[in-house]
C-alpha cells in the first residue's frame, strides 16, 4: 500500500520527469516528501510563475512535458500566466495543483477557488484528482495530451486528503506517441503543381517546423527545389540563416526586405505555422496568394488564411510526399540577392561612434556565440530586435514567446535551458522584464547553473513607448527606474559587467558568453 500522492509521484516517474518546478505549500505536503524520495528533483523557485516558465521551455526545447508544480488559491494562480504561455506557444506542460481537502469544497473556505475552472480556458484538458482510484489514468492523460501534436498545457488539482489516502494500485504503462497518418496522396500532388506553377513561390516556416523536428526536411527540400524561405519569431533556425535560401523572419531587414519579398510571393507553403504567431492579414492583405497548408492540425477558419490546399499529417511526411513529386529546381530564389543583403545588415560589427542599442549589439553577441547555443529572449523592444535581425543557425537555438508573447521568460526560461542543454545559454531581456522574475538568479545560483543575461537597460518599457510614440508623437506610462543591476546580480554571488564602449561590450560578451559560471552584463541603451 502507498499514499496517493507517492502513487502519483511513481506516475511521474513512469512518464520519465526528472525534474519539477515549484513553490512548496501546506496542501502538497505530501506530495513533496513523496517527491524527496523518488528520483526526481523538486527545484523550489522563487515565483510559481517562474516555476512554469521553466517548465514551458524545458517543453518547448525537448518536447517532453514540463511540469511545474504550486499550492492552492494565489499559488495556483500565480502559475496561470506561464500555464497559457505554454498554451499558446504548443509547449508541452503538466501543472499540479494542490487544494484543500473535499469536505470543504463546496462552501467558501480559506484559499479555496475553483481551480479546475479558472485554468479551463487556458490549458487543452485539466481535472481533479477527487478520487485515488483516478490518479493513474488522470496523470497519463494529462501527460499524453500535453505531448500529443499540436502540444500545449494540462493541469491536474490534487486535494489534499486524497493525497494522504492509501491505495493499491500502479501507473499506467507510457505507450509510443501518437502519430498521424501517412499525408493523402492527392493532397499532396495538388501542392506540388502548385509550387511548381508558381512564380514567385516561398516556404513560410512556423513554430510547428521547429516544434516538430522537421527542419532537416525543410532543409532538403528547400536544398534541392531552390525556393525562398522566411520564418514566424518561433520558426527560427528552421534552415540556417547562412543559406542562401534564407531571408530570415518576416519583418527582417532594415527597410523590411523580407515582408517586401512576401508581398511580392504569389504561393506560400505554410509549414507549421499557427496564425496566433504572425498575423496573416500583413502577408496576405488582398487575400491573392495561392496558399497550401502544411500542419499537424487543419488552418484555422480566417479570411487572410483560407488554404487552397490543406496537408493535415506529420509535417516531415508531408514535405517529403512533396518534394518526390517535384523535379530538381522546380522553384528558384526570385529574391534575387536579397539574403546577401539581409545577412550583411545583421552581422556587420558596430563602428567605434555607433550608438549602443540592441540591434548594433546582437552581431557582436552572436559572434560569441556557438551556433548550437540558445539564446532565450524576452519580451519588449529587444525581442523584435532579437527576432529580426539576429542569425540563426540551429532549430531550437532562439527561444521567443510570440503566442502569448509574456514578459519576465527569458531568466527562468534560460535556467530551464541551462539544465536541459549542454550548450551555452544566454537571456536577452529588458530591464523590464527582468525585474519581473529576476530573483530566479537565486534559483539558478542555488542549482549551480551557468548561463548568462544580458540586461538591455532603457529605464522603460521601452516597445510601448516606440508604439506610443508612432501613434502619437509622445509617450505615458512607460518610465521606469531600476536598481543597480551589477550590484544586485553580485548580491547572489554572480559575477556582473556594465561596459562602456564597443570594445568593453566586445570583450565582455567574449569572455562571459563561453563560460560555465553565471554572470550579468549590463547594457545600457543610448
Amino acid at each position: 500500500m502507498a499514499t496517493t500522492a507517492e502513487l502519483l509521484v511513481d506516475c511521474l516517474e513512469a512518464e520519465g520527469v526528472e525534474r519539477v518546478f515549484g513553490v512548496p505549500g501546506e496542501e502538497i505536503e505530501d506530495l513533496l516528501f513523496a517527491l524527496r524520495e523518488s528520483s526526481i528533483r523538486f527545484h523550489p523557485t522563487r515565483h510559481e510563475q517562474g516555476a512554469a516558465f521553466m517548465a514551458d521551455v524545458h517543453g518547448r526545447l525537448t518536447g517532453e512535458a514540463g511540469v511545474c508544480l504550486s499550492t492552492l488559491g494565489p499559488g495556483a494562480t500565480n502559475l496561470m500566466t506561464g500555464v497559457a504561455d505554454a498554451q499558446l506557444d504548443k509547449s508541452p506542460v503538466v501543472a499540479i495543483t494542490g487544494q484543500g481537502g473535499r469536505e470543504r469544497l463546496h462552501k467558501e473556505s480559506h484559499q479555496a477557488l475553483d481551480v479546475v475552472d479558472v485554468f479551463e480556458p487556458i490549458v487543452a484538458w485539466n481535472t481533479r484528482i477527487g478520487e485515488s482510484e483516478i490518479a493513474p489514468e488522470s496523470v497519463r492523460k494529462a501527460f499524453k495530451l500535453a505531448e500529443y501534436e499540436k502540444p500545449g498545457a494540462t493541469h491536474l488539482e490534487f486535494p489534499e486528503d486524497v493525497a494522504a489516502e492509501e491505495i493499491d494500485a500502479t501507473p499506467i504503462e507510457t505507450r509510443d506517441p501518437v502519430r498521424r497518418p501517412d499525408p493523402d496522396d492527392e493532397s499532396a500532388e495538388r501542392a506540388a503543381r502548385l509550387l511548381e506553377e508558381a512564380e514567385r513561390p516561398i516556404l513560410l516556416a512556423g513554430n510547428g517546423a521547429v516544434r516538430t523536428r522537421a527542419s532537416q526536411t525543410i532543409r532538403s527540400l528547400v536544398d534541392r527545389i531552390g525556393i525562398p524561405v522566411v520564418e514566424t519569431y518561433m520558426g527560427k533556425g528552421a534552415i540556417s540563416d547562412r543559406e542562401a535560401a534564407s531571408l530570415m523572419t518576416l519583418d527582417s531587414g532594415p527597410d523590411e526586405e523580407a515582408a517586401r519579398a512576401i508581398d511580392r510571393a504569389d504561393c506560400v507553403i505554410a509549414v507549421g505555422y499557427d496564425i496566433a504567431e504572425h498575423d496573416p492579414a500583413g502577408w496576405n492583405p488582398d487575400l491573392e496568394k495561392t496558399i497550401v497548408h502544411v500542419d499537424y492540425e487543419p488552418a484555422e477558419v480566417y479570411r487572410h488564411y483560407n488554404p487552397d490546399v490543406e496537408i493535415v499529417a506529420d509535417v516531415g511526411a508531408a514535405l517529403a510526399a512533396i518534394d518526390e513529386r517535384l523535379p530538381d529546381a522546380a522553384c528558384s530564389l526570385w529574391c534575387d540577392d536579397l539574403h546577401e543583403q539581409l545577412l550583411e545588415s545583421v552581422t556587420e560589427p558596430p563602428a567605434a561612434g555607433d550608438p549602443i542599442t540592441v540591434r548594433n549589439c546582437l552581431p557582436l553577441l552572436r559572434e560569441a556565440m556557438a551556433d548550437s547555443d540558445v539564446l532565450v529572449s524576452d519580451v519588449g523592444s529587444h525581442k523584435m530586435a532579437i527576432a529580426q535581425s539576429f542569425p540563426t543557425y540551429e532549430p531550437n537555438t532562439c527561444v521567443i514567446s510570440n503566442g502569448l508573447a509574456s514578459m519576465g521568460i527569458a531568466v527562468p526560461g534560460a535556467l530551464a535551458a541551462d539544465l536541459t542543454t549542454d550548450a551555452n545559454v544566454v537571456a536577452g531581456t529588458g530591464d523590464g522584464g527582468f525585474m519581473m522574475n529576476a530573483a530566479e538568479l537565486e534559483t539558478a545560483s542555488r542549482l549551480d547553473c551557468g548561463f548568462t543575461t544580458v540586461v538591455f537597460n532603457d529605464d522603460d518599457y521601452g516597445l510601448i513607448s516606440e508604439k506610443q510614440e508612432g501613434h502619437r508623437g509622445e509617450h505615458t506610462g512607460t518610465e521606469l527606474s531600476n536598481p543597480d543591476l551589477v550590484a544586485f546580480a553580485e548580491s547572489f554571488g554572480i559575477e556582473a559587467y556594465r561596459p562602456e564602449g564597443w570594445d568593453e561590450v566586445e570583450a565582455v560578451f567574449s569572455d562571459a558568453v563561453p563560460s560555465d559560471e553565471l554572470a550579468l552584463i549590463e547594457i545600457g541603451l543610448e
